[in-house]
């Protein structure tokens, strides 16, 4: 390592490569310590990247060619500011140390090739770099060797390189041979660095180390060479021929408005350093200045050359060396006269590039608006053509609805004879009906209170004749009570559970109103005798097993069926505040009326959940299991714990009686094993010979899916099962043959559902609200448990 040292024969030329990181700062620290003697020269080497886009406010970068000159030049020119703002901390520090520097920026794309072609140009004995993991020179990063790899491997032999890492050295590679003796003479003379034309700075200059008989040869020195020492405004050509220091500034580059420092300082950083170095030893030596020219002034052109403020300081230095006459008070007055200008001047300069930047940003902001607003017109035009084709399509399909309404009204004139007659039939029961409902509701009884004489009337006193059905409570019988075809169930006395069983369907079935459940029309308290709607068409049990010799029912009326049960069973299961669980569903406990419609029967097993165990689990543990041994749920065979999901497995076991016409004993298991081999249509009902297979065995695999065993496995009733039955029953109603079975009249079952819900609206003792109903509804009543 070279030490510092004022004898030496000859001065070495050093160069530091500096950035803004912390390693040039360490590697200039250690050659001002180590290698840089007091009043020796150093020169500070910076390489900028070469600029080839702008980037953008939004993140993207616009190539250099893509944009308009005066919007290039403005950026190139902010960059080279920036670039000179890097010197400003090591030219400070220089002049504490009392080193002259000399400011050099190359531009390049290789930063490693521009320093090394630099070096071997200028013949440097020294350079000193920082060492950094990150690229030492500009912000970013290579892949390859970092840069002080490189320079020292592509150093020439005659330079020492030394890279410093945090004020010591990393690596140094030593010169293998002296400088060239040829060149020895070239590069002490100041044109040797034409090349890359250093950025001198005046104002680190030591004025004082020159004496007054050096300055008139320092002066005259210049003019006979031609060696421009220019002011800190003016900067040399790099490698590339670019010039650096044109301090004429386009009118576009407006970067520092937004900056914090003034524009003054940002656009000529050196410009008071330079004027403050010149005046003190210009004030400490007054006796040897006899004049000033007072006669610079800003020239008022928006490109600012200031080089006749340093000449007119260098002639002011130079000229009048006899200082006696020269009044100090004159000369401080012109230094701060000029500054006066040049901040006015500026301040001019700042405001005109304020407006000029507003009235950019609106020309923008109009710009975006019109485009805004020029595809807010487009969209309403696209808008505008879809909504009209979608008119067009509607009005198509109007055109197709009013000529299907049109025939539909056709069909209906047939009807409309018969339902009028069926009105009037209605309208006279129904006022009976209400003086009945009055009557409740004066009493506060939710359902018709009868006598026991009047039930005996009606029934011819229980005459076997007038029985049609023998239930687990009781037998019962067909009667007419107020004029209505009714059902009378009449508890046995022998029943172990009878009169508690009375008591819970009569408080149940008063408060329920669906059009799926059997509908309680009044109840003889005292003899347990329940009075129920007329359901004509027995069970579903008596049809799917042909009793009586009726015939089959359609695949359509039993799709429609599935869905009627699953819609009143879901009734059941959200009822408030409590779910109700049926526990005893089964073909039996289905009756159909007139028009086919089912209705659940039999609720008398029916037991509230408490809400606690429904609102978590579902279930409850109850001491005995109730209802029919294939049915029953087998984990509450098993465990007494009963749940809405007990209902689905026998709601599971009833579709697949519904689609076989089989007994519920292993029926599922049958099921299954037909399914694997392939013998499904054979299974089903042989009697219904237009089974639409494939939706047929979509709905027994979901009734398999009901009967499983564990709880768990159990589809839901409103989420899974009810969506699939009622898609099942569209289908049944768009391939309706318009044939009941034993009705020779060929009315349509969805006409006479729609015939029988008005006669339940009619009916003041039903409640029933249309609103709330999903399915088809009631009529007339028929009980057979």
């Amino acid at each position: 390592m070279q030490q510092k040292s004022g004898a030496e024969n000859k001065e070495e030329r050093v160069a530091v490569a500096i950035d803004k990181d912390k390693g040039s700062q360490y590697a200039l620290k250690w050659a001002v310590d180590h290698v840089i003697s007091r009043g020796q020269s150093v020169t500070l080497i910076h390489v900028k990247q070469k600029p080839s886009g702008i980037p953008t406010p939004t993140g993207n970068v616009v190539a250099i060619s893509d944009v308009k000159d005066d919007v290039a030049r403005a950026y190139k020119q902010q960059v080279d500011n920036q670039a000179r703002e890097v010197f400003l901390p090591f030219r400070c520090f220089c002049g504490r140390k009392d080193i002259t520097c000399e400011e050099i920026i190359l531009e390049d794309t290789d930063i490693p090739k521009a320093l090394i072609e630099y070096v071997t140009i200028n013949l440097f004995d020294i350079v000193v770099l920082g060492a950094s993991s990150r690229n030492g020179l500009v912000s970013r990063r290579f892949k390859g060797p970092d840069i002080p790899t490189c320079i020292t491997k592509g150093a020439p032999e005659f330079c020492t390189v030394y890279v410093i890492s945090k004020g010591k050295i990393l690596s140094v590679r030593s010169a293998t041979r002296p400088v060239p003796s040829s060149n020895v003479a070239q590069r002490n003379s100041p044109q040797s660095q034409i090349p890359y034309h250093p950025n001198s700075n005046d104002s680190c200059l030591p004025y004082n180390g020159i004496t007054r008989g050096d300055r008139s040869a320092f002066s005259s020195q210049q003019k006979n060479q031609d060696v421009q020492i220019k002011s800190p405004f003016t900067r040399g050509k790099a490698a590339n021929g670019r010039v650096y220091g044109e301090i004429s500034m386009p009118e576009t580059d407006i970067s520092f408005v937004s900056s914090g420092r003034s524009s003054t300082d940002r656009l000529f950083p050196p410009l008071y350093d330079s004027m403050e170095f010149v005046q003190a030893p210009l004030l400490s030596n007054g006796s040897e200045i006899d004049r000033i020219s007072s006669g610079s002034s800003y020239s008022g052109k928006r490109s600012l050359d200031l080089n006749s403020v340093t000449d007119y300081s260098q002639s002011s230095s130079c000229s009048g060396l006899s200082a006696s006459s020269l009044n100090v008070e004159e000369v401080e007055a012109e230094m701060r006269r000029l500054r006066l200008e040049l901040k006015q001047t500026m301040d001019l300069y700042n405001t005109a590039c304020k407006e000029a930047l507003t009235a950019k940003q609106k020309t923008k902001e109009l710009q975006v608006l019109k485009m805004e607003e020029d595809s807010r017109l487009e969209e309403a035009r696209l808008s505008e053509e879809a909504a009209l084709a979608i008119a067009e399509k509607e009005k198509a399909k109007c055109k197709a609805a009013l000529e299907a309404a049109e025939a539909a009204q056709k069909i209906a004139g047939l009807e409309a004879q018969k339902r009028i007659n069926a009105e009037m039939k209605a309208l006279k029961e129904a006022e009976e009906k209400n003086k009945a409902l009055e009557a409740l509701s004066q009493n506060d009884v939710r359902y018709r209170k009868y006598s026991i004489e009047e039930i005996e009337i009606a029934s011819n006193y229980f005459s076997e004749s007038l029985k049609i059905g023998e239930g687990g409570y009781g037998p019962v019988y067909k009667c007419t009570l107020d004029h209505t075809q009714v059902a009378v169930k009449v508890l046995r006395p022998d029943a172990a559970q009878g009169q508690l069983q009375f008591q819970r369907e009569v408080e149940i079935l008063s408060c329920i109103r669906h059009p799926n459940m059997v509908l309680l029309l009044g109840a003889c308290p005292e003899y347990g005798c329940l009075v129920y709607e007329y359901m004509s068409n027995g069970s579903l049990e008596d049809r799917l097993f042909r009793r009586g010799n009726t015939p089959p029912l359609s695949w359509q009326i039993r799709f429609r069926i599935a869905a009627e049960i699953g819609t009143g069973l879901l009734f059941l299961h959200q009822t408030k505040p409590e779910p109700l669980v049926h526990r005893d569903l089964k073909p039996a406990n289905i009756l159909l009326d007139r028009n086919y419609v089912s209705k659940i029967s039999d609720v008398g097993l029916a037991r509230l959940v408490p809400p606690d165990v429904s609102n978590s689990v579902t279930q409850y543990r109850m001491t005995q299991a109730a209802g029919t041994f294939c049915y029953i749920d087998p984990e509450y065979q098993q465990t007494g714990m009963l749940g809405i999901k007990s209902d689905i497995y026998s709601l599971g076991i009833l579709f697949l009686q519904l689609i076989t016409a089989k007994p519920p004993m292993g029926l599922a298991h049958h099921m299954e094993r037909a399914i694997e081999r392939g013998t499904f249509a054979e299974f089903l009902d042989p009697s219904i010979r237009d089974w639409p297979l494939e939706d047929t065995l979509k709905f027994a695999k979901i009734s398999l899916r009901c009967a499983e065993l564990r709880r768990k496995d159990r589809p839901d009733l409103g989420m899974i099962i009810l969506p699939e039955l009622n898609r099942l029953r569209d289908l049944a109603e768009e391939n309706i043959a318009g044939i009941v079975p034993g009705n020779s009249a060929r009315t349509s079952p969805k006409l006479a559902e729609f015939s029988m819900i008005q006669e339940v609206i009619s009916d003041p003792r039903s409640g029933y609200d249309s609103s709330k109903s999903r399915s088809s509804s009631s009529s007339s009543a028929s009980g057979r448990t």
